[in-house]
């Protein structure tokens, strides 16, 4: 009996071990409020080079401090887990995955910046997402939509860096965050304010460069909790041979008040 129960808890120890392994240790000028795993790294698939710390003194973009995060996709980066596979599905990612901190009620602040390389590619009609407030929620419409989602190109829009609210219908409605000259080749900040709630009483603020970009009122999310997710996420891949895409990002934060993270902004304090 004594060696059964020492068999399991040495398992358990070495999946409790496992499991924290897969948390990031990233640089606290660069994240702050969060914790993030590899998404879709059940089984090592994750590329080297898809995600990488990189650093200012290597002539890597960096918006503030010396470091920022560097992420890269090519065609055919598709993987599979327990319950997912991204290639039956035509789909690619290398995205960074904050679930374990789970959003249910309450106003929260939110930030980080971002940065298109000014010979950036679109590759519409290929969807591209950069960020998600994805959810817990059972499937919603035709699939599993996470309420908001931040893209570079859609099925109708192209192009630039844009929100989609899919709070209340599967479809969703777009809003603009910047237009292609705006977005690409610098940095730009992304401040959030919202509370989520699935009451009416919910907002969501988007400031780009300290300006508005959306001021929406009613429900911000479904009945489960959300989760935030960024990097870059492609869907409907008709074949391998989508070009290479990069993205980096910088000052990617979550607070319970603007100055939590605003810190390393002065023009947004």
């Amino acid at each position: 009996m004594k060696k059964i129960l020492g068999i399991i808890f040495l398992g358990l120890l070495l999946i409790s071990n496992a499991h924290a392994g897969d948390i990031l240790s990233l640089p606290k000028d660069v994240v702050s409020g969060f914790k993030f795993f590899k998404s879709m790294n059940t089984y090592g698939q994750f590329k080297d080079y898809g995600f990488q710390i990189v650093d200012k003194k290597d002539n890597n973009p960096v918006r503030s401090g010396e470091k920022s995060l560097r992420f890269e996709i090519r065609g055919g980066d598709c993987y599979a887990s327990k319950n997912w596979n991204d290639c039956e599905k035509k789909r690619e990612r290398h995205e960074l995955d904050g679930v374990k901190k789970l959003f249910k009620k309450g106003e929260w602040w939110y930030a980080w910046s971002i940065f298109f390389p000014k010979d950036f590619i679109e590759v519409a009609p290929v969807r591209v997402y950069m960020g998600q407030f994805h959810s817990k929620d059972k499937k919603y419409g035709d699939e599993h939509n996470p309420p908001w989602m931040f893209f570079n190109t859609s099925r109708e829009n192209i192009g630039g860096y844009w929100v989609n609210n899919m709070v209340r219908v599967p479809a969703g409605y777009s809003t603009q965050l910047l237009t292609r000259e705006e977005a690409y080749g610098k940095w730009n900040d992304v401040l959030i304010n919202v509370k989520w709630t699935n009451n009416e009483n919910g907002f969501m603020k988007i400031w780009i460069n300290d300006k508005i970009k959306l001021n929406y009122n009613g429900p911000t999310k479904r009945k489960g909790p959300v989760y935030f997710k960024f990097g870059i996420y492609r869907a409907r891949i008709f074949d391998k041979q989508t070009p290479t895409q990069v993205v980096y990002f910088d000052e990617v934060r979550v607070g319970k008040k603007k100055m939590d993270v605003v810190g390393n902004l002065t023009q947004l304090k």
